[in-house]
């Protein structure tokens, strides 16, 4: 088990979308994940670019932006996923 495990939402830290909330949908390789969201384009990202948070949503690997958003609507993160959220400081 990995701290970025298929649908751990996290919060980016880097680039125009730091601050938003957004969850992981796939792991590409040792340093690039798979990331989507409400206000966060579909991307692959430098894991140093996200903070992980504790929430989880359920989704498969790969899931679709539809999947992903009805995912986050079921575990009423949806008002969650649209603020911006302090960016915690290393």
């Amino acid at each position: 088990m990995s701290v970025y495990d298929i649908g751990r939402l996290c919060v980016k830290t880097m680039g125009r979308e730091a601050g938003y909330l957004c969850v992981v949908v796939d792991i590409v390789d040792k340093n690039y994940l798979l990331i989507d969201g409400l206000k966060v384009r579909r991307r692959r990202v430098n894991y140093r670019h996200i903070e992980p948070i504790t929430e989880t949503i359920d989704i498969k690997k790969g899931a679709s932006h539809d999947q992903v958003e009805a995912a986050i609507k079921k575990a009423k993160l949806d008002k969650k996923m649209n603020e911006v959220v302090s960016i915690p400081i290393k």
